[in-house]
């Protein structure tokens, strides 16, 4: 995502430093916010646009699809031409594109604008964690902004399911995207005053056809699985995709290899620890969105509980991940990203093999002590994943790996939604509960996943650092 860069203003004071922190986090909050008042909506939004399962998938992920897509080239375009006036537009194209949704006349319009959505968040993510990083000079100064970062996400999720509830309780579905309104009104005014510009000494040039031939991996492999349930997994439509999956891959591997400065550096997977972080970054939200997605659709069709009851259900998740985030990320500061990931991975696995045998009468504290193992495990992972991409790399290229890293992300969204989402779309309430179960191995297999990216988190030269006091 940058070049070498040079920052255009002096070294901030510490209260300068965290004040900008606490705005760019305000566009985390925002973008996790929309995520989670959207999941504990899309019951009431089936109903209100006669929208199936699958349809309702597409609603999820044409935000994830689009923002896991462009946020590196969103990236270098901050890099040339300034990332607070990225931000601020990105704040602004987010805000006209939660309109749309508030209005649309139908799924189509809505799955539209959510991919518009998409686009504006692209734009602050990962160009707000880069202020952040260019703020933070001191490695466990960043690596507790890094965690204090991933709790804001945690705090989104608290803050979605129960607003969201609250909002479906008394008005319809169109106000889970009225409510993006004063946030971004909000996050305009401080970052005005707050956030200095800043850009790229040499902004790297934008790679078309890498960015093209991305999106269409993407969205080839995401839509196959959203659709193979409805058209067959061994059909001609789902055969297309898998060569047209392969062939696509194969091309941007092959463009990417070969420009001086690509879209995405491949050579950083060539270093384990990086590696490692990609394949955790993507299962940790594989889980989180199939968690997300199926205790929605469970509570709500299979339970018949209200909205409001579904979100505030989600909360011993949303307040383990909060509470458990800025811990992490001060452990991975003290002590480097082994202890936290593996504590992440024993809790998801836990979370997960709770329910793995759920049935429409599971008692609701075990639904709630699994929802809070895996919020703690989430919230143990995500400071050890971005730290371990960033500092794992020379500082000139610590912005491309927090790109990838984001990017890795989103693809775990959307892997998830699609995969949660296929098991349960044909089952009907009396039968949901049983053809989630498979999912919910699916989440502890992502935990599991996480003790391996532990052991290769840590490369030997830094193994042997003693922790600080």
């Amino acid at each position: 995502m940058t070049a070498t860069t040079h920052p255009v203003h002096p070294v901030l004071s510490a209260r300068r430093r965290w004040t900008v922190l606490a705005v760019c986090c305000l566009s985390m909050f925002l973008v996790g916010l929309d995520t989670t008042i959207v999941n504990v909506g899309l019951p009431a939004i089936g109903r209100g646009l006669d929208v199936d399962t699958r349809g309702l998938e597409w609603i999820v992920d044409a935000y994830t699809l689009v923002l896991a897509g462009l946020l590196i080239s969103s990236g270098a375009l901050a890099d040339r031409f300034g990332r607070r006036r990225v931000f601020r537009s990105g704040l602004v194209l987010f805000g006209a594109a939660s309109l749309v949704c508030a209005l649309a006349p139908s799924a189509g319009v809505l799955v539209a604008g959510r991919a518009l959505q998409g686009v504006g968040a692209s734009m602050l993510s990962p160009v707000a964690l880069a202020i952040v990083v260019n703020a933070m000079p001191d490695p466990k100064e960043r690596a507790r902004a890094i965690g204090v970062w991933a709790s804001v996400f945690g705090l989104s999720m608290a803050a979605g399911p129960v607003t969201g509830g609250a909002l479906l309780a008394g008005l319809d579905w169109r106000a889970l995207f009225w409510i993006n309104a004063p946030v971004v009104v909000a996050a305009l005014l401080l970052t005005a005053v707050f956030v200095p510009e800043s850009r790229a000494q040499r902004p790297r040039p934008l790679d078309l056809p890498g960015q093209v031939l991305l999106t269409v991996v993407l969205t080839v492999v995401v839509g196959v699985l959203i659709e193979g349930p409805r058209i067959g997994w061994t059909s001609p439509a789902a055969l297309a995709g898998y060569a047209g999956a392969v062939v696509a891959t194969a091309a941007f591997v092959r463009v990417e290899s070969r420009r001086r400065e690509p879209l995405m550096d491949l050579s950083l997977f060539g270093r384990p620890v990086f590696s490692g972080a990609v394949v955790g970054a993507v299962a940790v939200f594989v889980a989180l969105s199939a968690t997300l997605l199926l205790n929605t659709l469970y509570l709500q069709h299979t339970r018949g509980w209200t909205p409001l009851a579904a979100g505030v259900a989600a909360l011993p998740l949303a307040a383990g991940a909060t509470v458990c985030a800025p811990w992490s990320g001060r452990m991975v500061g003290r002590t480097g990203p082994r202890l936290p990931l593996l504590l992440a991975g024993g809790f998801i696995t836990a979370g997960g093999l709770c329910l793995v045998r759920l049935t429409p009468h599971t008692g609701v504290l075990l639904l709630l002590a699994a929802y809070a193992l895996i919020g703690i495990g989430f919230g143990f992972a995500n400071a050890p994943i971005t730290n371990t991409a960033v500092n794992g790399l020379p500082p000139a290229r610590a912005g491309v790996a927090g790109a990838i890293t984001s990017t890795a992300r989103q693809l775990g969204s959307a892997l998830g939604i699609a995969l949660a989402g296929g098991l349960v779309a044909a089952a009907g309430p009396a039968e949901l509960a049983q053809a989630s179960r498979p999912g919910w191995l699916l989440v502890a297999g992502c935990g599991a996943l996480l003790f391996l990216v532990a052991h290769a988190s840590q490369p030997k030269e830094t193994a042997a650092v003693p922790a600080s006091p």
